[in-house]
């Protein structure tokens, strides 16, 4: 995958944070670095999986207003984050990878 691919799966990550209020949208006079714009993709991820994990448990105590359909869904969400987390997480080892193997 090149580096437009990267930038485009990033470019997506952002609008979709955007658009859950879990980050602001940069503007012109600030600068978010790449650093920071993954620790909050990777906290994301890790709020969702957390999000799933406690309301399975709410339904195994049966706890009332806890739905099996919402529960699966939660977790069926935290699996598509995980996997597009690794997924993310390869392209940018192969693309370290691709860099790294350059000659100069």
């Amino acid at each position: 995958m090149s580096i437009q691919g990267i930038e485009s799966v990033l470019q997506q990550m952002q609008a979709t944070a955007v658009q859950a209020g879990a980050i602001k949208q940069p503007d012109a006079t600030s600068e978010a670095g790449f650093a920071s714009e993954l620790k909050a993709a990777l906290g994301k991820i890790s709020e969702t999986q957390n999000n799933a994990k406690l309301q399975a448990e709410k339904l195994e105590m049966g706890v009332p207003g806890v739905s099996l359909n919402d529960v699966m869904v939660d977790l069926q969400k935290s699996s598509i984050s995980l996997q597009l987390g690794v997924q993310v997480r390869n392209k940018l080892v192969a693309a370290y990878q691709d860099v790294m193997n350059m000659s100069v």
